[in-house]
């Protein structure tokens, strides 16, 4: 549909967003790329998403939207700032809620994403994410020192 390859998907969820001030940010994997890109392609104005791409929801904690349980991270957001770009909106949230998937989650709390499977978009192409490339600090790290 010529209507939504302009946009009108984007138009919708900001006007939600707008409206509503929250927002989730579901982390998807490499297994959802297909479901993802519908959804980035698709208006929810004229489709049901959910149903479409059979995702299971519950309500998130502290915000009135649905996290999807196939998402190993969703992040629960409420709009702070609101700056209109044109054609465009950044929003800046505070993250006021966070749901993990137990399986990624050690002993010690530490959440060990690098197993899940999570998927990164840009410009136009989707990239499968996983490989530990360092830990916070290691560029200043003296050599030999503690890990």
């Amino acid at each position: 549909d010529d209507v939504e390859s302009r946009g009108l998907g984007d138009v919708y969820k900001r006007q939600i967003i707008k409206e509503t001030g929250e927002f989730v940010i579901n982390l998807t994997t490499s297994k959802m790329a297909r479901e993802t890109d519908l959804c980035g392609m698709k208006s929810g104005a004229k489709l049901d998403k959910f149903t479409k791409c059979h995702f299971e929801t519950e309500k998130a904690q502290t915000v009135d939207c649905p996290v999807i349980l196939q998402c190993p991270v969703s992040l629960e957001c409420k709009v702070r700032i609101a700056n209109d770009l044109g054609s465009h909106t950044m929003f800046i949230a505070a993250i006021t809620g966070m749901s993990v998937d137990e399986r990624y989650v050690d002993s010690k709390g530490k959440i060990n994403l690098q197993q899940a499977g999570l998927m990164a978009y840009s410009h136009g192409e989707y990239f499968a994410l996983g490989r530990k490339l360092g830990d916070f600090g290691f560029s200043v790290r003296k050599k030999g020192a503690g890990k």
